[in-house]
Formats: C-alpha cells, sequence, structure tokens
C-alpha cells in the first residue's frame, strides 16, 4: 500500500499537465487558424483585381461581395438597408470633362493653369478670331477685372462672379459669343473653378485666364488672336456601400466594432502620395482593419459576452472624408444605445519602431483601469484624443466613447507599394485577440461614461496658422461647412459652431474645403483679418487673430 500511494498522487498532477498541453494546443491551433484567415483576406482585398477598392467603384463593390460572403457564411446576421449592404452617394459635383480645350494661334493652352472655365459657363464649341481691344458681334469678348476691382475693394459685399455673370449676359444680348476674363491689377479675384456651383448655366462660355495665360497668349491687345474654344461639364456621383451587420443579444447597450474597407483606386481623388497611376491596393490601408474585423466577427458569433449587443460596421468612403461613417451616424439602419466604438485603421505593420498605438484612451474614465490590468506582448502607446483622421472621430463627435487601433504610419502609406507580403500577420493576431479581450472585460460595466478631449494636431502641416476647425468633407455647397470646434482653439473662441459655413477669409473665398486649404497658407502668426460665414439663411462676420 505504502509503494501504491506515490503513484496515486502523481495522476493529478498527470492530468493537469495534460489539460495544459492540450489547452496550449487548441490555443496554437486557434492562432494559426486565425493568421490563415487573416492572410487570405488581405490576399484578396490588395489584389490587383480590385483595382485599389476606391469608393464607388467595380473594385469596391468585388470588395463588398467578398466580406458579405464571409458574413454569410458564419451567419452574422444582416443590418445594412438591403441586406447588409446600405448605399450612399458621393456627389462630386460638376466635372470638366477631358474634351474642354482652349487653342490660341494654334498653341494648346493648358487647363487650369492657363484658363478655367467658370462653372457658370455654357458649355458648346465657339471658334472667331477677335482682337482683345474690340467688341464686335459673333466674336468672343475681353473683360478686364482691374477696375471692378479696384473700384470695390473696400465693398465687402461686392460680389465680382456677380458682377460677370451681368457682363456675359450683356455681352451676349450684343452678339458676344463668349467671354474671357483677366485681371491684370494684384487684387485678389477668386476666380476658380466651384464643382459646387449650382446655378443656372449663362447663354454664352465665360472663361477666366490665369496670370500665366494672360503674360503667354493674350498680352498683345491689338493683335487678332484665331481661337477654338471646347466647354464640356458633367455631374458626377458614384454610388458606395456600407456593410452592416447586429448580434442581438437583446441587452441595453451596444459595442459597434468598425473598420474601413475603402482605399485609392489609382489614386484619382488626389489623396495618393506618389504621382505614378497605379493600383494602390492599401494591404494595410485598410486591408489590414478590414480583415481584423471580419475574424472579430467570427469570434464573436461564436462566443459574444452577453452583456451588450455587437454591431459590425465595415465603411466605405473613410478616405474621401469619413463618408460612410457620417452617412451610417445620420441614417442608422438599426435603432441602438451606443456603449462605446472600437476603429480599426491600419493594424498590419507592428514592429518595435511601429509600436500599437491605442487611440481614444481619454474618452471614458474606464479606459484607465482596464488597459493598467491588461496584459499582453504588445508594444503599445496610448493616445488621450477621441478625435482623429478616420471613423472613429464621426462617433466621438456625437458623445460615444472610442478606442481607435493603429500601429502607425510608414513609407508606403498612400502609395501602389503598401502591398500584402509586407503585413506582420502573427503581430495582427494578438491585436484582434486584444481588441476581443477589451469586449470581454466590459462585459458587466454597462454603459460608459463619455468624457471629452483635446484634439490633436494632426502630423506635419505646411499651414503657419489654423482657425481650429473640423472640415466636413462630404458638403456639397458652396463654401466650406464644419462638423465641429477644436477645444481652446481659434474657432471655438471667436464662436464658430458645428453646421456653420466657411465663405470667406479675408480677401479670400472658400469655394470648398480644398479651397480653404490653399488659403490659409496666405496667413501668417499675428495677422488680424475677418471671416465670413453663413449660420443657417444668416450671414455673420466674425474679427480673427492668427495666434
Amino acid at each position: 500500500m505504502k509503494k501504491i500511494l506515490p503513484v496515486l498522487m502523481l495522476v493529478p498532477v498527470l492530468g493537469l499537465a495534460q489539460s495544459k498541453r492540450k489547452k496550449r494546443q487548441m490555443d496554437e491551433k486557434a492562432n494559426a487558424e486565425l493568421v490563415t484567415h487573416l492572410r487570405s483576406h488581405i490576399q484578396y482585398l490588395a489584389d490587383d483585381k480590385l483595382e485599389g477598392r476606391r469608393a464607388g467603384t467595380r473594385g469596391e463593390e468585388l470588395a463588398m461581395q467578398y466580406i458579405v460572403a464571409q458574413y454569410e457564411q458564419m451567419e452574422l446576421p444582416a443590418a445594412g438597408s438591403q441586406g447588409y449592404v446600405q448605399e450612399f452617394e458621393i456627389d462630386e459635383g460638376k466635372q470638366v470633362d477631358a474634351v474642354t480645350s482652349l487653342t490660341v494661334d494654334g498653341k494648346k493652352l493648358e487647363l487650369m493653369r492657363d484658363y478655367i472655365p467658370l462653372a457658370y459657363s455654357a458649355t458648346r464649341k465657339v471658334t472667331g478670331s477677335p482682337a482683345m481691344a474690340l467688341t464686335e458681334p459673333r466674336q468672343p469678348w475681353f473683360m478686364d477685372l482691374k477696375e471692378l476691382l479696384e473700384e470695390n475693394k473696400n465693398n465687402p459685399h461686392f460680389d465680382a462672379e456677380e458682377e460677370i455673370k451681368k457682363q456675359a449676359d450683356k455681352a451676349a444680348g450684343k452678339g458676344a459669343t463668349a467671354l474671357f476674363v483677366y485681371n491684370t491689377s494684384n487684387l485678389v479675384d477668386n476666380m476658380a473653378f466651384n464643382r459646387n456651383d449650382k446655378s443656372a448655366a449663362l447663354k454664352i462660355p465665360v472663361v477666366y485666364i490665369t496670370k500665366s495665360g494672360y503674360e503667354h497668349f493674350f498680352s498683345d491687345h491689338d493683335a487678332t488672336l484665331p481661337l477654338e474654344l471646347n466647354i464640356s461639364f458633367s455631374q458626377k456621383k458614384r454610388k458606395a456601400r456600407n456593410i452592416v451587420g447586429f448580434i442581438d443579444n437583446h441587452a441595453a447597450n451596444t459595442i459597434i466594432l468598425g473598420a474601413h474597407y475603402d482605399h485609392l483606386g489609382y489614386g484619382e481623388d488626389k489623396t495618393a502620395l506618389d504621382t505614378i497611376h497605379a493600383v494602390h491596393n492599401g494591404a494595410d490601408d485598410n486591408a489590414s482593419g478590414t480583415a481584423a474585423l471580419i475574424e472579430l466577427a467570427r469570434m464573436l458569433k461564436r462566443s459574444a459576452p452577453a452583456g451588450n449587443n455587437y454591431l459590425i460596421i465595415n465603411f466605405s468612403g473613410e478616405e474621401l472624408g469619413l463618408l460612410g461613417s457620417k452617412y451610417w451616424l445620420e441614417h442608422p439602419t438599426v435603432a441602438i444605445q451606443p456603449n462605446y466604438m472600437i476603429n480599426m485603421d491600419m493594424v498590419g505593420r507592428y514592429d518595435t519602431s511601429h509600436k500599437l498605438t491605442i487611440g481614444g484612451y481619454g474618452t471614458s474614465p474606464i479606459w484607465g483601469p482596464i488597459f493598467t490590468a491588461e496584459k499582453n506582448s504588445l508594444l503599445v502607446k496610448f493616445d488621450s484624443t477621441g478625435s482623429g483622421p478616420s471613423d472613429h472621430a464621426a462617433f466621438y463627435r456625437k458623445d460615444i466613447p472610442v478606442l481607435f487601433f493603429f500601429t502607425g504610419s510608414h513609407s508606403d502609406y498612400h502609395k501602389a507599394t503598401d502591398d500584402w507580403d509586407k503585413i506582420n500577420y502573427d503581430a495582427e493576431k494578438d491585436i484582434v485577440k486584444l481588441v476581443y479581450h477589451i469586449v470581454e472585460t466590459t462585459n458587466d460595466k454597462g454603459r460608459l461614461a463619455f468624457t471629452k478631449t483635446n484634439d490633436p494636431q494632426m502630423g506635419r502641416t505646411a499651414f503657419k496658422v489654423t482657425l481650429g476647425v473640423i472640415p466636413d468633407y462630404g458638403y456639397s455647397g458652396n463654401g466650406m461647412r464644419i462638423d465641429g470646434v477644436s477645444p481652446g482653439k481659434l474657432a471655438e473662441k471667436i464662436g464658430l459652431q458645428a453646421g456653420d459655413v466657411l465663405i470667406q477669409l479675408g480677401d479670400y473665398k472658400f469655394a470648398d474645403v480644398y479651397a480653404y486649404t490653399k488659403i490659409l497658407a496666405n496667413f501668417n502668426k499675428g495677422d488680424k483679418t475677418k471671416l465670413r460665414i453663413k449660420r443657417g439663411t444668416e450671414e455673420k462676420v466674425f474679427d480673427v487673430e492668427f495666434q
């Protein structure tokens, strides 16, 4: 009996060791499966045949079909407006067509450098041999803005474009076939092609000749100028698609998990950082986050902590200004009480120099204790801000706590070299597991409290000054509408509000957000000027002194 006893005592120990070994083997198998799935998703989404997944294109549609097929296979309940899909429109506004041209004395002028068709111009072909000093019937006429601008330089209500429209109508009534406008003064005239201009077309083509075009082709007023003009515009709209699934635990609150799946296509939207016309596959940005979201949905479908519901959203239009996330918030496809939102954007390039950054740390007091207790092998740095250049910012602006998972920018960012073979799949697996663990940890926390944070100073900028506003990139009217103002910045101090439309800063008018970014470069710290805005139907003027 004494000999048997030590053997019997070893049995529980051996059983425990076998149990641990079996669990370790199961974990290794699950980890290998997760890495395989992540690699498979990213390889497909970043393949050349998807042509860069530009929002509203066939490539985006192929990506959508792939993601939907994954959700169908795992039987994730659909929660879009049409199955999993929620369509929304991207209005690109008025476009200058490729057939538009201007030739003077056999020399072709460069569109937008030498001449600019104004958005209210008539669209047609015109030929003639005018002299700039003459106003003859059945010939194009010319108009120098110098005198008008000098007479009205102190008139805040003067609108040069309204005056051009009046003069174009008068010229058309006297037989002019087109009106060419130029400016020999040094005063700002604000002439530009405004894609958001919705005014009716005039009776004749109206073209602005730039300083460059004037000096090279129109400086001799006595010369006869054989010219051929062709103006053609078209309205451009395209459909993009969010993809939405929902795990309903009949809980009071819902956790939102998101990632955008669109990218840059061939760089048509001018946001690429290289100049080559090539497929921008966006393996890290953001096939990596899309793959992570698919696998999180799979994990939650197998075992979803019961304390919350789970809304899974793959956004489109992020690269154009968070269009998909903002659209879903304005047109929700399922009624929920949001608890918090986790966004994964570029989570594929983790290494010792590209640590995992977790943004939104300051948007709820719960994040501090949770991450203090969290143990994982990843090198993590925290950013308290809830705003930023990705879809979580749209939710943060609705007073919803957020977390933003991001492994940092790199030399392939927004370039055609962002390919699937550069992804750190093993580290991305750990990021997916970390997000799932956070979901588990908050299961019994109820609805998280929200905290406002300071907004970040995003990256390097060529601007010496800033108003401190958050642009609404989806706005398709004249001017630049703002989504909000940054706490403590100039816009908040002077009283700007979300929804205000910025019209003019000093002498410079805003046609859209892109004009705004160019106009800021004209100002320095200490400059004083006036800002005109539209708030509802009322116009307001603010005194601005850049700090």
